[in-house]
């Protein structure tokens, strides 16, 4: 429970604000998928505070990869997805809202496919998914459930290759028709919703440099550097917000 209820007022104006909108663009981060079961990364809980012999953000890094297979293997499986996540309130509303006509595209951080599992069709994965997996060497695909049973570092059945999952790690940047189709996605939307991103994270929280629509919201937990910005700025949880929130579909063009 978020301890200070969001007022009423804020709810309805994030109605308005949906219901009004044209070309509506959702751009989420790791407190999207929180209510699913899965650690944040830079909250009060997040990850990347946790104790640790090794900090995450050297684990997943391009260097620590090549450099200490094994290793980040051994800590990458204790953090991948626990299989009984499912997509929380935040994904079910905006899987709604895209069927309703309401919502144009997601644009996401996480590499959870959690998006994809609620029903989402038109979400552009910034940091790749955990859900993808290639040979190093030769390019063959593997699923999760092959990295997850594999032992030590999963090697490729074709050539021994060293697989790696296909996101994108620290000293790594997104691919650029990835950051392109973001881009285009958040340039193009005339209400842009962000939820549960610190948006510290660049090139991803550069792309609200790209937006040039009418309105911008913010559900976040704590605040961002891009608050000041907003139209409107909800301190809560993105699921209990989005909760709240009516779907109404888009009436059909003459």
């Amino acid at each position: 429970m978020d301890a200070v209820p969001v007022p009423q007022q804020q709810i309805d104006q994030l109605q308005r604000l949906i219901d009004q909108s044209k070309a509506m663009v959702f751009f989420g981060g790791a407190g999207t998928s929180t209510e699913s079961g899965l650690r944040d990364f830079r909250g009060e809980n997040g990850a990347y505070g946790a104790p640790s012999p090794i900090p995450l953000a050297t684990v997943y890094s391009h260097d620590f990869f090549y450099q200490h297979p094994d290793e980040f293997y051994r800590i990458y499986r204790q953090e991948i997805r626990c299989p009984t996540a499912r997509p929380g309130p935040a994904h079910k509303k905006l899987a709604e809202l895209e069927r309703a006509g309401r919502l144009r595209a997601i644009v996401t951080q996480n590499t959870d496919n959690l998006h994809q599992d609620a029903g989402s069709r038109n979400v552009i994965e910034l940091h790749g998914s955990a859900y993808r997996n290639y040979c190093t060497a030769c390019g063959a695909e593997y699923d999760i459930g092959y990295m997850i049973d594999a032992r030590g570092t999963p090697r490729c059945r074709l050539c021994g290759g060293v697989i790696r999952p296909d996101v994108v790690l620290y000293q790594e940047a997104p691919r650029p028709q990835v950051l392109e189709a973001a881009r285009a996605a958040v340039a193009g939307a005339d209400f842009l919703l962000v939820g549960g991103s610190s948006l510290v994270v660049y090139p991803a929280a550069g792309l609200l440099n790209d937006f040039t629509g009418a309105h911008l919201a913010i559900i976040n937990r704590t605040p961002t550097r891009f608050d000041s910005r907003a139209e409107l700025v909800i301190r809560g949880s993105i699921g209990q917000v989005l909760s709240r929130i009516e779907v109404h579909p888009c009436a059909m063009k003459p």
